[in-house]
């Protein structure tokens, strides 16, 4: 089962990149650029698509885009206390 997870990441990861690439020469073009506004969800889809591949296999590119200072903290330890009541 997760060979075939992989195997479908794997290729979907393929076609974003060949889509963003623009293999086809904007022949294959789901929405036109020159629509405003909604023309380049396209590109902005397959850009996600293959950042979370990439994620996926442990290619984690999404720290390029975090701001500076906003890094993860590690939460704070916490202690459980047990209290019994009567």
């Amino acid at each position: 089962m997760k060979l075939i997870r992989d195997i479908l990441v794997l290729a979907s990861g393929i076609v974003s990149a060949l889509y963003l690439l623009n293999v086809g020469f904007g022949v294959a073009e789901f929405i036109p650029d020159n629509i405003p506004i909604f023309g380049n969800l396209d590109e902005a889809a397959a850009t996600a698509l293959l950042i979370n591949c990439l994620a996926y296999f442990g290619v984690d590119i999404g720290h390029f885009l975090r701001r500076k200072g906003t890094e993860e903290k590690p939460a704070p330890k916490t202690h459980d206390i047990d209290v019994e009541t009567k």
